[in-house]
């Protein structure tokens, strides 16, 4: 799985259109947050193997920067744009579910923006070095 990883002061998603995936969620909701991080995350062929430990290795990396920049808010967005070979949408999903689950056992607060929709980002990012991150997970 990769991971880009923003520091945000503000982040608003607004659902537009649903894509093509056939794990898409049925109704979208909005999110927003203050004060955070935003995780732009893609599914890659070798997390199909055990999404859900994927999911525990990017909420581990997750959890070490939050720490770093001394916020409790974390955002996760499913982004397929960025990267090249994806994979299968359910293993995305599966893995994305898992970070969730286990960030929010860390006490964190922890979304998850509609999956297979495409929104409207609002993003107000912070610029100092640890506001960018990419990590392979």
């Amino acid at each position: 799985m990769r991971l880009l990883i923003w520091h945000v002061s503000h982040f608003a998603s607004t659902p537009g259109q649903r894509g093509r995936s056939p794990v898409a969620d049925a109704e979208p909701w909005p999110v927003e947050m203050q004060e955070g991080l935003l995780v732009f995350a893609a599914a890659e062929p070798e997390d199909e193997a055990d999404p859900a430990a994927t999911g525990l290795r990017a909420a581990e990396v997750v959890a070490r920067l939050a720490a770093q920049v001394k916020v409790q808010r974390v955002v996760l967005h499913s982004f397929a744009h960025l990267f090249g070979e994806l994979g299968r949408p359910e293993a995305a999903r599966a893995a994305l579910d898992a970070a969730q689950h286990q960030l929010q056992a860390q006490g964190f607060t922890c979304w998850q923006t509609p999956f297979g929709w495409f929104n409207a980002l609002d993003i107000q990012a912070k610029g100092h070095p640890l506001s960018r991150v990419s990590r392979i997970v």
